[in-house]
């Protein structure tokens, strides 16, 4: 079985504008290399496990398959996250006018993104859900939970404490207004366009 790799940042770590060089190398060095490195783990921990043990109240087969949705999806929310950065946070492109059409305009959409990242506990993503053909911002409490399926995440925006607290204690709102500033708004209307394209490709 391949393993999944660990990739590199498209960036130097100290190339954000108000998200510091240690926050980078503790959140992308460790905490996202871990998941990585956890989910390869769980991967090859699922090829010999008894499956005719499998209990739903406790089994090595469901700790397994549950933790690997919670492995996997860390590794690639944070491949995700670190990929939307390093921009200068000017939005532009089709997403931009994709957001102004869904949420009636581009500060109501801003407002509703922080005040989704504000509540949750782990994540807020904006995505692009093929059964409405919209673009929503949802919140996820972990990694395995919030998530619609069949939906593309498009600029998600990670509110554990992890991301933030070397440089803003527990300022979350500070942070969120750093994150804004470092979006690569290029990549995110790439995104954009694919996930249109594969939901168009489905019909």
């Amino acid at each position: 079985m391949a393993k999944h790799p660990v990739k590199a940042l498209p960036y130097a770590n100290d190339a954000l504008k108000g998200i510091g060089a240690k926050t980078i190398e503790i959140h992308h060095d460790k905490l996202y290399a871990g998941y990585v490195n956890k989910r390869n783990e769980i991967e090859e921990a699922l090829t010999g496990v008894d499956r005719s043990k499998a209990n739903q109240i406790y089994s090595q087969m469901r700790g397994l398959k549950h933790e690997e949705t919670f492995a996997a999806n860390g590794q690639i929310l944070h491949e995700l996250y670190f990929g939307v950065m390093g921009g200068d946070g000017q939005p532009a492109g089709e997403v931009f006018d994709k957001i102004k059409e869904d949420f009636g305009s581009y500060a109501s959409w801003e407002e509703d993104f922080k005040a989704s990242g504000m509540c949750a506990r782990g994540w807020v993503v904006l995505a692009y859900d093929p059964t409405d053909g919209r673009l929503h911002n949802f919140i996820g409490d972990a990694q395995n939970q919030g998530g619609v399926w069949g939906a593309f995440p498009v600029l998600p925006c990670d509110t554990y404490e992890h991301s933030y607290f070397i440089d803003y204690g527990s300022d979350r709102k500070a942070y969120l207004e750093a994150f804004m500033r470092n979006i690569s708004w290029p990549e995110v209307n790439r995104r954009y366009l694919a996930a249109v394209n594969m939901a168009l490709a489905k019909k």
